[in-house]
């Protein structure tokens, strides 16, 4: 359940072309036994949901950062969550989130992420997806995107979102929601920043939702230091940073997802710390909002644990 650290571009070019025969394979045959063993017998009763505009998803939704390798820990998990995160893992791993009632994916748009589409496709999936986008020079064009992948919504990037406000170039991010809405597309921005995302609201902004990070991690070392005395290694991950992150949640009227509800797995030491973090996010969140949750089920299956705790705790309060 961790939930950016590699470049997922890294990825043997060879290496990822047999993944994509592997996905085929996939498609036209199934999961393989360990996989089937844990499948629901019957189609399950639907996850609590949540509007996108014209759209509806299930208030939980499938993560990307895992399968692109984005530990925010270590190198090393980093690869091996990359490694693991085959094509023919990924497929069969949405697979899953599907018939567990998983209706909604954020992806990273990546050769990687095409491909598991495809596949889906083609083996009837259903599943909405959201693109996280920011027009860096690397990233494929809106126009690509949007042919290859048919994503719902497009979001700009919580990372290039946080530099942008701080370099004073905010209305690069509110012209990428201009150009995704122009394209008849829903538009989302994401920030780590609650300050970001309460001044987007207060101004306005055409966007149609956020994603919203429950840690500060992209705050810059000079405001570490102002606040603390002192530098993190690494990202910060602050105990206090969920709770000024829903109060601006709670104050917004557009849709939220909520990302990094576990700490990029920092909360996962324990099955009852994993079950207090989905409480805690469901408690403080609207009822028109969602979590959006990365899982790595190599060891266990986290895709039926996650669910059940959206289950039991993201049925929306009176």
């Amino acid at each position: 359940m961790s939930e950016h650290n590699c470049d997922p571009r890294a990825t043997d070019r060879r290496e990822f072309l047999r993944q994509v025969s592997a996905a085929a394979a996939v498609t036209a045959v199934g999961l393989g036994p360990a996989t089937a063993a844990d499948a629901p017998a019957a189609p399950p009763a639907a996850l609590p949901s949540i509007a996108l505009g014209r759209h509806r998803i299930s208030r939980l939704v499938a993560g990307w950062n895992p399968i692109g390798g984005h530990s925010h820990s270590t190198l090393d998990m980093a690869r091996a969550m990359r490694e693991w995160f085959t094509v023919e893992h990924t497929v069969e791993f949405l697979q899953s989130c599907e018939r567990h009632g998983i209706t909604a994916w954020q992806y990273d748009h990546t050769d990687k992420a095409v491909e598991v589409l495809r596949a889906l496709r083609k083996g009837g999936s259903r599943l909405q997806v959201i693109c996280l986008h920011a027009e860096r020079p690397f990233d494929a064009p809106l126009k690509g995107v949007i042919e290859e992948t048919a994503p719902m919504a497009i979001v700009h990037h919580g990372g290039v979102t946080d530099s942008q406000f701080r370099a004073g170039k905010a209305q690069q991010v509110r012209d990428f929601v201009k150009k995704v809405k122009d394209h008849g597309l829903l538009a989302g921005v994401s920030s780590h920043c609650p300050d970001n995302i309460k001044r987007i609201a207060d101004a306005g902004w055409e966007n149609d939702f956020f994603m919203t990070c429950f840690y500060y991690v992209t705050r810059p070392v000079e405001e570490q230091r102002k606040l603390l005395g002192k530098v993190t290694v690494g990202e910060p991950f602050f105990e206090s940073d969920p709770a000024d992150m829903t109060a601006v949640i709670r104050q917004v009227d557009k849709p939220c997802l909520a990302f990094k509800v576990l700490a990029a797995g920092r909360a996962c030491w324990s099955k009852p710390s994993v079950e207090q973090a989905f409480q805690d996010a469901f408690a403080n969140i609207k009822k028109t909002d969602g979590v959006l949750v990365g899982m790595f089920p190599r060891y266990s299956d986290q895709v039926a644990e996650d669910v059940a705790l959206a289950r039991k705790y993201g049925v929306p309060r009176p």
